[in-house]
């Protein structure tokens, strides 16, 4: 079946020209010094594409394995056997097949792993090679990237949806919650929309160091400041403070929540703030954030098994607030089904390492808009400095990129591209808005 996949793809060549001639997978290291993956990719007429694989800390258990060796180096974080899948078993099938034809490649690979979530050959080995695959693809065209995966003529750039504050998982303090993030909704394009986060970042840094000394400025895995808090209401004090302190409203900059509440979850209840809340109790609690916060969207409120308590808060606060599924979801065609079926949201985070694949991610992607629902294409805290997402989340038409605080290199990289997108784009570029 492989090698018929294989060559009904070889038949369909647009020309010789784009027939991958190598592929080359490497280890490199990530935004937290661990282990991932890096792969090349070069056509028979020189066209080339790189591409390097983020990894979660905050993952959720139904995402695409990463594949990881488990021996003595880096901790068992190594990641040579995904390489040598790479090198020894995936290049040789791909070899000689169009680098345009991005499903065929993506599915060839899915059927040699032949497993549900890719823990043969590893996730993080076939979608180093999907995106690389994608990025040849566009160099072979002429295309920037984004135009090449475009799969509407919107042309618009996403919101920088900024995690200003980091707790949880991705961070050393006492906050359960696990990011705060700034929203520049009122921006007339994008630059404008960077900008404003960056001056709310930089005047927050004042604020923290002011109230908590020094030490409340270290800044967690994305970037955000990771201060002495251990109370929800008291980051976003904090975050209002430096909004108002930059000059700016409640009608400039709007709130968001990840609470990546599996994280805080254990025997029926949630353990936040120092209490132990059951699902119903925890509703009340954001709700409550709701009414004094200018809060637009909230992601992962519930576990990432708790499809009716999605569905109950996005019944009682779906009309004015976004209700983000991410870890329930994980960018899974089958799961996001499911969540369309019960009600149990408005919106879906989507990260390509959840799933494996591009071909994957834009049907996940795909299934999200058909169900009338925000799309937002996120970042993970161990990221590299690889701008795909800056480029997918413009492909598709994402209202929010999550790509982190405007600070460490493998953040900044995905607002400087967006930038230099904005630019090549010139007068045809345009802000997404929060849909209502």
């Amino acid at each position: 079946m492989i090698t018929e996949r294989r060559n009904a793809a070889a038949a369909g060549l647009e020309g010789a020209g784009d027939e991958i001639k190598e592929v080359k997978a490497r280890q490199v290291l990530d935004s937290r010094g661990n282990p991932t993956v890096e792969v090349d990719v070069w056509t028979r007429s020189g066209a080339f594409g790189r591409a390097s694989v983020p990894s979660g800390a905050s993952t959720g258990i139904h995402e695409a394995l990463e594949l990881r060796d488990r021996g003595k180096e880096f901790g068992g974080l190594g990641v040579s056997k995904a390489v040598s899948n790479v090198n020894e078993r995936i290049r040789h099938e791909i070899i000689g097949m169009s680098v345009l034809r991005q499903r065929d490649i993506d599915m060839l690979m899915v059927e040699m792993d032949g497993t549900p979530n890719k823990r043969r050959l590893g996730a993080n080995a076939i979608l180093g090679v999907s995106m690389a695959v994608a990025r040849a693809a566009a160099s072979y065209t002429k295309q920037s990237l984004y135009a090449y995966l475009e799969t509407q003529q919107s042309k618009e750039l996403p919101l920088p949806m900024m995690n200003i504050i980091n707790g949880g998982k991705h961070a050393g303090n006492n906050l359960a919650i696990q990011e705060f993030l700034v929203e520049p909704v009122s921006a007339s394009g994008y630059s404008e929309a960077l900008r404003m986060g960056v001056e709310i970042y930089h005047t927050l840094k004042n604020v923290l160091k002011d109230k908590y000394g020094p030490s409340a400025i270290n800044v967690g895995d994305e970037g955000g400041y990771a201060p002495p808090i251990s109370k929800t209401e008291e980051a976003l004090d904090c975050i209002m403070t430096a909004i108002i302190k930059t000059g700016y409203s409640e009608s400039d900059i709007k709130l968001g929540i990840d609470a990546a509440a599996s994280n805080f979850y254990a025997s029926n209840m949630y353990q936040l703030d120092g209490k132990s809340l059951s699902s119903s109790e925890l509703e009340e609690f954001y709700s409550r954030l709701a009414d004094i916060y200018p809060i637009k969207t909230i992601e992962d409120p519930f576990d990432e098994e708790s499809f009716e308590d999605f569905a109950s808060i996005t019944k009682r606060l779906g009309s004015r607030i976004k209700i983000i599924g991410d870890d329930i979801y994980v960018t899974n065609v089958g799961r996001i089904k499911k969540g369309i079926d019960e009600k149990s949201s408005n919106a879906s985070l989507i990260k390509l390492n959840q799933i494996g694949t591009v071909t994957e991610t834009l049907q996940a992607v795909r299934l999200t808009k058909e169900a009338g629902w925000m799309v937002v294409v996120s970042h993970r805290s161990g990221e590299t400095d690889d701008p795909f997402i800056a480029h997918f989340a413009v492909a598709v038409g994402s209202t929010f990129i999550k790509t982190g605080a405007p600070a460490r290199g493998e953040r900044v990289s995905k607002y400087n591209e967006l930038l230099r997108i904005e630019e090549e784009m010139g007068n045809t570029a345009r802000i997404a808005k929060i849909p209502v």
